[in-house]
């Protein structure tokens, strides 16, 4: 994968003036390069790193303003992105230019892939635990992604941890705890008594709200009697 960066001197909040020409404001960086700010295409950028995420390393050539400038390729993995609050547009992004000789640090996605019978019984449910992990390696044996097979999950209660995730620890490091857990089977019973208790308490305010009622019908018909009675009594004091 490939983007084509030109060095930019426009910084700080002239930026926006980029952003709106359709250019991604960015910085390429590493111990070798220090630090370049450089424009990008807005959409090329996009497209790359929804393929590449933040482990896959992408070609950046970097040229200075002008059609017959040399480029300077940086091999870099995509190590942050700014997003607008409101829109969740990409507005920033950071270009790490690694060494091909030198391991480098990740975020990897979790990919749940297979069925687990038991959750497709309707007996249990799967719990995710973790969506990403963090990892070490050469920069040519980051994994795109690290697939989590439950099809073996056959049993409540059955996990696994990251100890369990399918990677080569020769070349790849997981930079967390081994006994970290993944995903975990759980009883679906338990999201039905849940349910269950909620219709519950319903049940008590409904039923509370009628004898409130109840009473306050009680409370009329004694009081239409007292009414008729004190009635009575007067007429007769009248006669």
């Amino acid at each position: 994968m490939k983007l084509k960066a030109k060095k930019r001197d426009i910084l700080g909040k002239k930026v926006q003036k980029l952003r709106e020409q359709g250019l991604l404001p960015a910085v390429v960086f590493g111990k070798e390069t220090g630090s370049i700010p450089v424009t990008l295409d807005q959409k090329e950028f996009e497209k790359v790193y929804e393929e590449a995420g933040e482990s896959v390393l992408v070609d950046v050539e970097v040229t200075e303003d002008g059609p017959r400038s040399a480029g300077q390729l940086h091999k870099t993995l995509v190590s942050e992105v700014d997003t607008d609050p409101v829109s969740d547009k990409i507005i920033h992004a950071n270009l790490h230019a690694v060494s091909l000789t030198e391991k480098a640090t990740a975020t990897i996605p979790l990919e749940i892939v297979g069925q687990s019978p038991i959750v497709e019984s309707g007996q249990g449910m799967l719990l995710t635990l973790l969506d990403e992990v963090e990892v070490e390696a050469l920069p040519h044996n980051l994994p795109s992604k690290i697939e989590v097979d439950i099809s073996e999950l056959t049993e409540i209660d059955q996990r696994m941890a990251i100890k369990d995730l399918p990677v080569d620890r020769q070349k790849v490091e997981i930079q967390q705890d081994p006994e970290d857990l993944v995903v975990k089977i759980e009883h679906a019973e338990m999201e039905e008594e849940e349910e269950e208790e909620e219709v519950s308490v319903e049940a008590v305010e409904v039923t509370t709200e009628k004898e409130e009622e109840g009473e306050g019908e009680e409370v009329t018909e004694k009081a239409k009697e007292t009414k008729g009675t004190e009635e009575k009594q007067a007429q007769g004091n009248r006669e």
